[in-house]
């Protein structure tokens, strides 16, 4: 099977083996985004018999007209900024860590995990309470070191803090995954010829580990960039229904959220959405460019 020669009946077999996968994705995928596209053109719309009265570009400029449609934008900006590179750096560090351990590895790999399949609301009502200002656990331990409680989830200056800190704790455990099959891909030659050259621990690192890890530090952050831009759960979990104190956390798919469950603006819902979807496609294609550089496969 393996070794036939390519025909039109093969690669009809081949188009029959993928069919089911296909229509699955036109259907739930491909069909929604063309909608959605489609709905951000239209001026005057009944959602709920598909009519269309007029299109134009006016959900556009309500956009860029409304402050909160720029509040969404910065503080989307600010998390993805925020939780990307903490949780690439974290995450190799710890995969460094484990991928070193005999013993317990693991117990330990699972133990980082747990948060990742763990569900959102589930994690938010945790740290909640490590939250509270006045009996949560992280405030007890800055009042060691003698600083004074913080309002965390009612504080418009730390509430994003808060929502970052949580994100990256319950991405960590993924993403070590991936470090981790990585690592275990790089031939051990390489270190045991650094070593003999007199190379130390970290030019090791440095000129092996790194380089030859790009293909997944490129994996992993991509896949964090995009879920970044979608986050929704977290900030709807953790500050129960709410964008944040003065929103603080107001994103961009919590905007969508908005205009769409709750104002019942569809239109602008979808304009909204397709200004993510196309603020997501440059930031990867520009990830791709650079990957063809200074990526090494």
């Amino acid at each position: 099977m393996i070794n036939q020669k390519k025909n039109w009946k093969t690669t009809l077999q081949a188009y029959l083996y993928l069919l089911p996968m296909l229509l699955v994705l036109l259907v739930f995928c491909i069909y929604p985004i063309v909608q959605s596209f489609l709905m951000s053109i239209y001026t005057k719309y009944d959602f709920f018999t598909n009519k269309v009265g007029a299109i134009g570009w006016d959900n556009f400029r309500y956009l860029f007209a409304d402050p909160d449609f720029y509040i969404a934008l910065k503080n989307t900006l600010i998390f993805v900024f925020g939780v990307v590179p903490l949780t690439i750096v974290l995450s190799l560090i710890i995969a460094l860590m484990l991928n070193k351990l005999r013993w317990f590895s693991s117990l330990f790999r699972t133990i980082y995990f747990l948060p990742f399949v763990t569900s959102t609301v589930a994690i938010a009502m945790v740290w909640n309470w490590i939250y509270h200002s006045n009996y949560g656990f992280l405030n007890y331990l800055l009042g060691l070191v003698g600083i004074q409680p913080i309002n965390w989830l009612n504080d418009p200056h730390y509430a994003m803090w808060a929502l970052i800190i949580m994100s990256v704790w319950k991405g960590l455990g993924f993403n070590i995954i991936l470090f981790l099959v990585g690592l275990n891909n790089i031939d051990n030659r390489y270190y045991q010829a650094a070593a003999i050259d007199g190379a130390n621990s970290w030019q090791q690192f440095l000129h092996i580990t790194v380089p030859l890890l790009s293909p997944t530090t490129f994996l992993v952050t991509v896949n964090e960039i995009i879920v970044s831009f979608k986050v929704f759960d977290q900030v709807f979990a953790l500050f129960q229904n709410s964008p944040g104190p003065s929103k603080a956390c107001l994103t961009l798919v919590y905007y969508l959220y908005q205009k769409f469950y709750i104002e019942n603006k569809y239109t602008i819902a979808a304009a909204s959405g397709v200004i993510l979807f196309l603020l997501i496609l440059v930031v990867t294609l520009i990830q791709l460019s650079y990957s063809r550089r200074h990526v090494h496969y």
